[in-house]
C-alpha cells in the first residue's frame, strides 16, 4: 500500500492528477469541494473521499475508517 500526496493549487488540478495516478487509487480532497457544482458532483461520482478539514474528529474517523478498508480488503 502507498499513500501518493499532491499538492495542488487549484479544484481543477485535481482532474488532471486524477488521470495521471494508478486505477486503484481513490484521491482524497477537502469537503468544500463537494459543493463546487458540476466539479463536485464529477468528483462524488468518481468515489472521491472527502474530509472536513475544519472539523478535526471527523477528519480523522475518515482517514482511520478508510485505512481499515484497505486492510481488510487487502487493497493498495
Amino acid at each position: 500500500p502507498y499513500v501518493i500526496v499532491c499538492n495542488h493549487q487549484s479544484s481543477l488540478d485535481l482532474m488532471g492528477m486524477v488521470e495521471v495516478i494508478p486505477e486503484r487509487c481513490v484521491p482524497v480532497a477537502k469537503k468544500e469541494l463537494m459543493y463546487m457544482g458540476t466539479v463536485g458532483l464529477a468528483c462524488w461520482l468518481s468515489g472521491m473521499i472527502f474530509i472536513d478539514r475544519h472539523k478535526r474528529e471527523d477528519a480523522i474517523s475518515v482517514i482511520t475508517q478508510t485505512a481499515r478498508t484497505m486492510r481488510r480488503e487487502n487493497v493498495r
